[in-house]
């Protein structure tokens, strides 16, 4: 029913834009150029007003019907039933009878149950009834309204440029809700997880064992909540992936601007730019079936102790993913530098070299920076790749032949499985977590400054 609904928006819509177009070429026919806006802006009037305000009742009422229905259905039952029920109790109460409704039952109903169901079932169908009639009245009420207001000087274009522009606003603001919602929730976690763990232990603790009972009939550990072993092996396989990514980005995008042909260049940046599109569990499986036993036997061979999750096959195989970060963007930006320096510079005499090196990758550089740090980004925030081929366990270690793990690693094992959030061992997660978005808002600060500098410089 609700799938129809928003077909039936959508066909509405439709039609009242087509409605309103037709008034605005009447408009145009009989007043000529002293008509305000064009036909386009009357019928898109006509149908923001019809869809708009009808979608937003859908969802509203979507949002609303379900906790109406419950309250409604629960003050039917017997008083037997609700009146010393915790509000544990009434959820499985309402789950029990939402199962009978949906006919699946496990074991034999009461009758009370059996009754409130047919009762759900009735009052289901009677809302997505008066559903549908109070949002196809809406519609009619609103096309009715926008048309009787179009008119040749009516200002339709204003009214949809206003609408345009709300809509960004408000997505504005969401996308900074929505951040500042993130923000907050990893301070007060993490102000809770370090009430019962000291700031300096996290910091410069160097165990890492957050393994610890959450239950009274769970054995575990004290554990050790020192985050210093997480962080060097995250830095350790960022530094591979970037010694790995930045050179060959860099160089192919030298050679893709400078030297290929544009035959050539058609057919290695698609197939460079796929690489971007890979999913990132066909990488781990790539490190972890193909790269670290390669590793590992040649390590063998130079008599080097190889572990078989290693820091160097992850960090190798995250640097061949984010190689089309870098070497797009680098790419963008050295042919977004103008052909007047390039020009220039070929005439004074220098080679093509040279005017790479001298001119065209100095006047690139804000572009090449934001590629490099944006794939040091991707890169710390890979967790894929090092489950599969790095490890879980936190080692205090800079051998890249070693099993290190990351800090996104850490967060994803510290939420998964039975989690209550009043330990340290699942408040954890959040305190790394807003380590690593203090990081990362440094890497961002820096590469503003850079950028700040150099545009400068060439603007």
């Amino acid at each position: 029913m609700v799938g129809y609904l928003f077909l039936t928006i959508l066909v509405f819509s439709i039609a009242a834009f087509f409605v309103g177009r037709s008034a605005g070429n009447r408009f145009v026919a009989t007043n000529g150029v002293s008509t305000h806006s064009l036909p386009g802006y009357h019928g898109a009037f006509v149908a923001v007003w019809v869809g708009v305000p009808a979608l937003v009742l859908l969802l509203l009422w979507l949002m609303a019907q379900g906790s109406v229905i419950d309250n409604m259905l629960l003050s039917t039952l017997p008083a037997t039933l609700t009146e010393a029920a915790s509000a544990a109790d009434k959820n499985l109460l309402l789950s029990e009878i939402k199962n009978v409704a949906a006919g699946r039952i496990f074991a034999e109903p009461t009758p009370e149950i059996t009754a409130a169901a047919e009762t759900l079932l009735r009052w289901q169908q009677i809302a997505s009834w008066l559903m549908v009639v109070v949002v196809v009245a809406a519609m009619l009420l609103a096309m009715f309204f926008a048309y009787s207001r179009l008119a040749p000087r009516f200002r339709a274009r204003n009214g949809v440029e206003a609408f345009t522009s709300g809509i960004m606003i408000a997505c504005s603001i969401a996308a900074i809700l929505t951040t500042i919602g993130i923000i907050a929730s990893l301070i007060y976690e993490s102000i809770e997880f370090f009430k019962l763990v000291p700031v300096h232990e996290f910091l410069f603790g160097l165990r890492w064992e957050p393994q610890i009972a959450i239950r009274a009939d769970q054995v575990a550990g004290n554990g050790a909540f020192g985050a210093v072993p997480v962080f060097v092996g995250t830095i350790v396989i960022a530094t591979i992936a970037m010694l790995v990514a930045t050179p060959i980005g860099i160089f192919t995008a030298i050679y893709l601007t400078e030297y290929a042909s544009d035959r050539v260049r058609n057919i290695i940046k698609p197939i460079m730019e796929i690489l971007a599109g890979v999913p990132t569990v066909v990488y781990g499986f790539f490190a972890v079936l193909t790269v670290a036993p390669a590793i590992r036997g040649a390590g063998n061979l130079m008599g080097l102790a190889t572990s078989p999750n290693s820091a160097i096959a992850a960090g190798g195989v995250m640097g061949i993913m984010i190689i089309p970060f870098i070497s797009s963007l680098a790419d963008d930006a050295i042919r977004a530098v103008p052909r007047s320096m390039r020009d220039g510079s070929l005439a004074m005499g220098a080679t093509r070299a040279e005017t790479m090196t001298k001119v065209l990758l100095p006047a690139a550089l804000p572009g090449i920076m934001g590629g490099i740090l944006l794939a040091l980004s991707r890169a710390i925030g890979e967790t894929m790749i090092v489950v599969m081929a790095a490890g879980l366990i936190a080692t205090l270690n800079i051998n890249p032949l070693d099993s290190v793990t990351t800090v996104t690693v850490q967060i994803v094992t510290l939420l998964i499985g039975d989690t209550s959030f009043d330990n340290p061992k699942t408040l954890a997660a959040f305190a790394l977590g807003l380590v690593l978005f203090l990081v990362t808002l440094g890497l961002n600060v820096v590469a503003l400054t850079i950028v700040r500098k150099y545009r400068e410089q060439y603007d």
